[in-house]
C-alpha cells in the first residue's frame, strides 16, 4: 500500500488529503495534516471520497450518435463536426461550457483552443453560477480578482461576519476551525447574517434573520451608520481610497434610521444596532460571504456594499482583516486564473485591458501558428443557451456539469440542447442527465485520476495527483483537447504530453509583460521552469508567486496599493434593489435554495456512498409550521411546488427556522434521484446585469399538498437488471442507494381509488416470485418479499414511509447467495417486518461518519448526556469530522426544553 496527498475535489475549501492505494484502488483517505488549508481535518464528504470509486457506473467508452466507438472515430468525429459548424455557420457558432471540476490544467487549454485557435468567445463556466458576482464586485472596487484574505484571518479576527453562507454545511473544515479560533479566543465574535436559522447559527453571538434580498440596504445602512457615528477611517480614505462621498451619498438615499433599516430588513432594531457597532468599533472584520449574497439580480451590488464597510472603516489588508468571498467549488478560482469566465481572456487579462489581446495573442503563437483571438467578450451562460435557441449558436462542448440541473429555467434549457445541432459532452458517470442530448459522448478522468492542480478559495494552489489510471478507455481532458486540436491542425500549438507542461505555460503567461504600473496581481511566474519531478513534489502555495515573492503571498492590499490604475480602491455608489422575480398571488411563497451537509452537486458521486445518503434521503421542502398548517400540510407529507419554469416534488420539513411566507429546496437531485425534484425547473432566468450570474436564490413558488392515493417502498437487489417501469408509473419516485441494494420511495394514484393489486404488479414487474406477504385488505397496507433460487429479490412495503424500521438488516439479506429455505416462522416474521428482532427505526441519521440515528441521540440525551462530550463517549457521532455538532446541539436545547416541560407538567398534576 502506498499512501500519497492530493486535494479534495468538492468545496472551495480545498482540504489536502492523504489517499492509500495500491495502484488499482483507494483504500481510504484521511486528512492531510500538513496542508495548511485543513491540518488534517476532514468533512463528512471527503473522508468518504475512497466509498465513492471503483468502475461501476463510469464512462468508459467514446459514443457518437448513440454508438460506441473508438477514440481514434470519437476525435475525428469531434474535429470535424466542429470544423463543419464554424466553416458553415462562423466562428462564433462554437461554444464551450466548462465547470469548476476541472483542473487549472484543463481549463487553461479549453480556454486556448475555444477563444485562441478557434476564435469564439462563447466558452464560459457553470462559476458563472455562484462566483460570478463576487469577482465583478472585487475587480470594480479592488481592481482585480483578487481575494485578500487568507484562512488564518478567521484565526486573527476579532469579528467574523457569515452573510449568506451556511459555512457549516457548505464549507464545515473552515467552520470547525472558527469555531476552534473561537474556543481559544473567548472575546471573539461571530455574527451570522442569513434568512434562515441553519447550524452555522450554533457558534453565532448574533443572528439576524434579514428578509431576502435586503442584504445591500443592510451594508448601506452599517455605512451611513459608520458615517453618522464618526467610525469611518478618514485617513485611510483619503490615502488609499476614492468614491466615498458618493458611496454615502447613495446610502443616504433611503432613510438612514436604525428603525427605517430594520424594517426594510425585517429585523430587530436592537440588534441591527448592536451589529453595526461591533462592526464599527472593531479594526480586525472578516466578512465572509457566499451564494446567498452572489445568487442575486444584484449580487455585484452587494458585494460591493460590503467591500464599502471595510474599504470605509480600513479593515482590509490586515492580519484577521477584509471582505472575503468563499468559492463554492473545488476549482473556481483557477479557472478564473485561466480566463475560464466569458468576459476574460486568461492569466487575470481581460478584453478591455489595452494590450491585452495582442499580449495572449503574441504568447500564444507558435511556429507557423498565429492564434485569432475573439475581438471582445462572448456570451455569459445564461445568454449562451438563449443563443443557441436563437440558433446563433449551432454546437457546444460541455465538461465536467450539467446545465439541465443547474442552470435556472432548466426544462427550458433541456429543450435548447435537445434542438441544438451538435452537442459534446466530456463526462465520467454513465447517468448523468446531460448525456441524453449529447451527440458525442467523451469518458474522462476523475478524481484520483485525474492529475493537475487547483486553486482554493484563499489563492492556494495545490496538486491534485493522479493516483490511479481510469477505467476503461476515459482520458484525461487536457489530452482529449489535445487530440481534437491537433486533428484540426493545431497541433503544434498543443503538443503537450504531461500537466506540467500547460502548467508551466500558464505560469509563463502570468508573468509575460507584467510589470509597471499596469501589473496585474496574478501572477506565477515563480513557478516556471519546474520539471516533472518538481511539478508532482509541489507542495501547497498562495499566489502571487514571483521572484519578490518566492513562498508565495498570505495577504494582499497590505501595503494599501490596490489594481486600479491609480493604485486607488473604488467605493462603488450602491442602490438597493429586491429580487427581480417578484411575488404574486399565484405564486406568493419566496423560495430559497442550497447546499444539504453531505452531498455535492447533482450526486452522481456523493451517492455512490450510501451512507452519504442517509442526513438527507429524499428531496425535501422546508417550511414555516404557520405556512405548513395554512397549507395543510404535516411534516413528512409530500407537497408539491410550482414555479416560473415547473414543479418540484419533495418531502415537507416543518422548520422553525424558517421564516414565514419562505420555503428552502436542495439543489441536489436529478433525473437519476428523483423524477420532479430539480430545483432549477422552479427558478426563471434572471440574471445580474453586471456580473451576469442568476438569481437562483430568490425564485417565487405556489406550494400545495401532493394528494396521491398510496405510498409505497420498493427495495430491490443492488444488481436486479429488472426495468423500473415504477418510475413511469408513480406520481413521484426517489432513488436511495443501499449498500447492497436499491431503495425506491414511490406515491402515486389517487385518494379513493380502488387500492391496486400489488401482488398481481410485483408477480409482472420483479423478478422471482413473492414467497411471503401480508396484507391488510381495509387500510391498504401491505409487506412482501420475492425470491428467486432462495436469493431475496425484492421486499415490498405499501404504507407510509414513516412506519419503515431501520434498514440494516434487511439490506445486509440482499448480499446472502441465499436465505435458509425453507423460511423459518422466526426469519418470515423478521423479512416481513423488514428489521432483526426489535429493531427499530433509528431515524434521519445525524452522525453520517459514525451512522448514528437522531433516535439513538434523543434517548441518549433523556438519559442524561446532555452535552456533545457525553453522546461523543456513549455513541461516539461528532467525535470525527465534527460537521454534526451543529444538530446534536439543537437536539439538546429541544430535549432539554421537553423534558423541562415535561417535569413541570408533572409537577402541576402532582
Amino acid at each position: 500500500m502506498t499512501k500519497a496527498s492530493t486535494t479534495c475535489p468538492y468545496c472551495g475549501v480545498g482540504c489536502g488529503v492523504i489517499a492509500t492505494h495500491d495502484g488499482h484502488t483507494v483504500t481510504g483517505v484521511e486528512g492531510d495534516r500538513d496542508h495548511p488549508a485543513n491540518y488534517g481535518r476532514l468533512c463528512v464528504k471527503g473522508s468518504a471520497l475512497h466509498e465513492t470509486l471503483g468502475a461501476q457506473g463510469r464512462l468508459t467508452r467514446p459514443r457518437v450518435d448513440g454508438v460506441e466507438v473508438d477514440w481514434e472515430t470519437a476525435i475525428s468525429s469531434v474535429a470535424e463536426r466542429l470544423a463543419a459548424t464554424q466553416r458553415d455557420y462562423g466562428r462564433q457558432s462554437v461554444a464551450a461550457y466548462l465547470s469548476g471540476q476541472l483542473l487549472t490544467e484543463d481549463y487553461y487549454l479549453a480556454n486556448k483552443l475555444f477563444k485562441g485557435f478557434l476564435g469564439t468567445p462563447h466558452l464560459d463556466t457553470n462559476s458563472r453560477l455562484c462566483m460570478a458576482s463576487a469577482v465583478a464586485a472585487y475587480k470594480r472596487s479592488l481592481g482585480a480578482d483578487a481575494v485578500p484574505c487568507n484562512y488564518e484571518d478567521l484565526e486573527e479576527a476579532e469579528l467574523v461576519v457569515l452573510v449568506g453562507s451556511n459555512l457549516a454545511w457548505n464549507h464545515p473544515v473552515l467552520f470547525q476551525r472558527l469555531r476552534t479560533a473561537k474556543q481559544r479566543n473567548p472575546l471573539m465574535r461571530v455574527v451570522v447574517i442569513d434568512p434562515r436559522v441553519t447550524d452555522t447559527c450554533e457558534i453565532a453571538d448574533l443572528y439576524l434573520g434579514v428578509k431576502p434580498g435586503s442584504d445591500a440596504r443592510l451594508f448601506n445602512g452599517l455605512l451611513a451608520w459608520m458615517e453618522s457615528k464618526k467610525r469611518l477611517d478618514q485617513v485611510y480614505l483619503a490615502q488609499y481610497t476614492q468614491g466615498i462621498d458618493d458611496a454615502l451619498a447613495a446610502a443616504r438615499e433611503d432613510d438612514c434610521s436604525i428603525e427605517a433599516i430594520a424594517t426594510d430588513c425585517d429585523v430587530d432594531p436592537e440588534r441591527l444596532e448592536t451589529f453595526f457597532y461591533w462592526f464599527a468599533t472593531q479594526l480586525h472584520v472578516v466578512t465572509m460571504y457566499s451564494q446567498g449574497i452572489n445568487q442575486s439580480t444584484s449580487g455585484t451590488d452587494k458585494c460591493n456594499a460590503i467591500i464599502n464597510c471595510h474599504l470605509a472603516g480600513g479593515k482590509i489588508g490586515l492580519p484577521g482583516a477584509g471582505p472575503f468571498s468563499i468559492t463554492g467549488q473545488p476549482n473556481a478560482m483557477g479557472g478564473r486564473e485561466v480566463g475560464g469566465l466569458a468576459n476574460q481572456l486568461a492569466a487575470h487579462m481581460d478584453y478591455h485591458m489595452p494590450g491585452a489581446i495582442d499580449r495572449v495573442t503574441r504568447f500564444w503563437s507558435t511556429g507557423s501558428l498565429t492564434p485569432s483571438l475573439p475581438e471582445g467578450p462572448g456570451y455569459k451562460a445564461v445568454d449562451l443557451f438563449d443563443a443557441i435557441e436563437r440558433g446563433e449558436i449551432r454546437a457546444i462542448w460541455i465538461m465536467a456539469t450539467n446545465p439541465g440541473v443547474s442552470l435556472p429555467d432548466a426544462n427550458r434549457m433541456r429543450r435548447i440542447l435537445e434542438a441544438c445541432p451538435l452537442v459534446i459532452v466530456s463526462d465520467c458517470m454513465a447517468n448523468a442527465d446531460i448525456l441524453q442530448y449529447a451527440d458525442i459522448v467523451l469518458p474522462a478522468s476523475s478524481w484520483s485520476e485525474k492529475d493537475g492542480t487547483v486553486t482554493n478559495s484563499e489563492r492556494r494552489i495545490s496538486r491534485q495527483r493522479g493516483l490511479l489510471p481510469p477505467p476503461g478507455e476515459a482520458r484525461h481532458d487536457w489530452w482529449i483537447m489535445t487530440q481534437v486540436a491537433s486533428r484540426m491542425g493545431f497541433g503544434e500549438a498543443f503538443a503537450y504530453t504531461h500537466p506540467c507542461e500547460i502548467f508551466d505555460e500558464h505560469a509563463r503567461l502570468s508573468g509575460f509583460e507584467n510589470e509597471g504600473v499596469a501589473a496585474r496581481i496574478f501572477d506565477i511566474s515563480g513557478l516556471v521552469g519546474l520539471d516533472r519531478e518538481a511539478y508532482d513534489a509541489l507542495a501547497p502555495i498562495q499566489w502571487p508567486v514571483t521572484a519578490a515573492a518566492p513562498q508565495g503571498t498570505a495577504r494582499l492590499f497590505t501595503d494599501g496599493c490596490f489594481a486600479t490604475p491609480d493604485g486607488l480602491a473604488r467605493l462603488i455608489p450602491v442602490r438597493p434593489r429586491g429580487p427581480e422575480q417578484a411575488l404574486s398571488e399565484s405564486r406568493p411563497l419566496r423560495l430559497n435554495t442550497g447546499r444539504v451537509r453531505d452531498q455535492w452537486h447533482t450526486m452522481t458521486r456523493t451517492a455512490r456512498a450510501p451512507r452519504l445518503m442517509n442526513h438527507r434521503a429524499e428531496p425535501f421542502i422546508e417550511v414555516h409550521p404557520e405556512d405548513a398548517a395554512s397549507l395543510g400540510l404535516s411534516d413528512q407529507q409530500l407537497a408539491r411546488l410550482d414555479g416560473a419554469g415547473g414543479d418540484y416534488i419533495g418531502r415537507v420539513r416543518v422548520s422553525n427556522a424558517m421564516r414565514q411566507g419562505e420555503v428552502f429546496v436542495p439543489m441536489h437531485w436529478n433525473d437519476s434521484f428523483s423524477g420532479r425534484a430539480r430545483m432549477g425547473g422552479l427558478l426563471s432566468a434572471h440574471v445580474d446585469p453586471v456580473s451576469g450570474q442568476p438569481e437562483s436564490k430568490h425564485g417565487a413558488v405556489e406550494m400545495a399538498p401532493l394528494n396521491t392515493g398510496w405510498e409505497a417502498t420498493l427495495i430491490v437487489a443492488a444488481d436486479s437488471d429488472c426495468e423500473p417501469v415504477w418510475r413511469d408509473e408513480s406520481t413521484y419516485w426517489a432513488y436511495i442507494p443501499l449498500a447492497n441494494s436499491q431503495r425506491w420511495q414511490l406515491a402515486g394514484g389517487k385518494p379513493q381509488e380502488p387500492s391496486r393489486d400489488w401482488l398481481s404488479w410485483a408477480k409482472a414487474h420483479l423478478p422471482g416470485e413473492p414467497a411471503l406477504w401480508a396484507e391488510d385488505a381495509g387500510s391498504g397496507r401491505l409487506r412482501a418479499a420475492g425470491f428467486e433460487n432462495g436469493r431475496l429479490c425484492w421486499w415490498l412495503m405499501v404504507g407510509s414511509p414513516t412506519e419503515l424500521p431501520a434498514l440494516n438488516w434487511l439490506d445486509a439479506r440482499f448480499a446472502e447467495a441465499a436465505l435458509d429455505t425453507p423460511l423459518s416462522s422466526d426469519l418470515r416474521r423478521r423479512l416481513l417486518a423488514g428489521c432483526d428482532a426489535g429493531e427499530a427505526d433509528a431515524g434521519p441519521t445525524i452522525c453520517s461518519c459514525h451512522q448514528v440515528g437522531r433516535k439513538a441521540i434523543v434517548e441518549a440525551i433523556r438519559n442524561g448526556d446532555a452535552n456533545v462530550e457525553a453522546l461523543g463517549a456513549r455513541l461516539a457521532c461528532g467525535t470525527q469530522c465534527g460537521s454534526c455538532i451543529p444538530e446534536l446541539k439543537s437536539l439538546i436545547e429541544e430535549e432539554t426544553a421537553h423534558v423541562l416541560a415535561t417535569q413541570a407538567v408533572e409537577a402541576e398534576t402532582a
